[in-house]
């Protein structure tokens, strides 16, 4: 198994803006995006990374934009590693298959989410006995992991830190103005239904997803990272089962190991057990694998 990358230094490049998991280099009219091991949890980065967890993030997203680009624009370049060193003016082994080239844009304040089944933060508003949740009625006898009666656009502020709070479209519209959101309404909804179509083809439930965008002067494009198990729930269709949590190919499994100590969940965030890493890195590969059609190249 590959160590984690946590970090990568590019010495011939302005410093990047280094977020939770990616760093973005600014190359002009070109961003650099390299995707990282590192792991947050609860908001917190933690110590210990996941092994090759950057390189399914960007090859992933990488499947995705290729396969949904008649649904709407999108931001790459490109993600072949020549391209990039020949953009850079150099090679680097450490950048190998999780780096991406892709324009810049300047990203809406908004996060798009499209749910298909009432999960996470929805299923705890709903159990405490709301049915109107951001603007959205919903029926009643649902349980935790119900398909919802159609797939839902349920936008969300973009927070700096901390968590992203869920909003209304109408809020939404009143934030970036009503032509904007009605279009990504439309791109957020058909996204993730020929996402989800290709999902279930392979054997998975795609529970939620989130997409973000951005605006150029020849109007917004699809930017970020695209349906990877850190912005999207991917539930395993054979074993769905509504009524209880359902297992799924992200970071869960760190977060209920994480439940079971006793940390405040700040800074800093505790080492992670070889066997949670191992069993974390073995579901991003699943998920790829499962994806994709094949094995990542690590």
């Amino acid at each position: 198994m590959n160590r984690a990358v946590l970090e990568i230094s590019l010495p011939d490049l302005a410093a990047p803006r280094r977020g939770k998991v990616r760093d973005v280099y600014d190359l002009g009219d070109h961003l650099l995006l390299v995707a990282s091991d590192r792991l947050s949890a609860f908001d917190v980065v933690l110590p210990t990374g996941i092994p090759d967890k950057g390189k399914v993030l960007n090859q992933l997203s990488a499947f995705w934009f290729n396969k949904l680009s008649s649904v709407c624009p999108h931001h790459v370049v490109s993600s072949e590693d020549a391209v990039i060193a020949d953009r850079i003016g150099r090679t680097m082994r450490e950048l190998a298959g999780r780096s991406m080239l892709v324009r810049r844009t300047e990203p809406v304040m908004i996060e798009c989410v499209a749910r298909g089944f009432l999960a996470g933060s929805w299923w705890k508003d709903y159990r405490d006995g709301q049915r109107t949740i951001h603007g959205v009625r919903l029926p009643d006898g649902l349980q935790d992991g119900s398909r919802l009666p159609e797939p839902v656009f349920t936008p969300a502020t973009k927070a700096e830190s901390g968590h992203d709070m869920n909003i209304s479209y109408d809020e939404a519209a009143n934030l970036i103005g009503s032509d904007l959101a009605e279009q990504l309404w439309g791109w957020t909804l058909e996204l993730y239904r020929v996402a989800a179509a290709h999902a279930s083809a392979c054997g998975l439930i795609l529970a939620d997803t989130k997409f973000e965008f951005g605006l150029t002067d020849d109007g917004p494009i699809w930017i970020d990272e695209a349906l990877t198990p850190d912005s999207s729930r991917y539930w395993q269709a054979a074993d769905y089962s509504p009524g209880q949590a359902q297992p799924s190919f992200d970071k869960q499994f760190v977060r209920d190991y994480l439940e079971t100590l006793d940390w405040d969940k700040q800074p800093p965030g505790p080492e992670l057990p070889e066997e949670v890493v191992v069993n974390t890195r073995d579901k991003y590969l699943e998920a790829y694998r499962r994806i994709t059609g094949h094995d990542l190249a690590v």
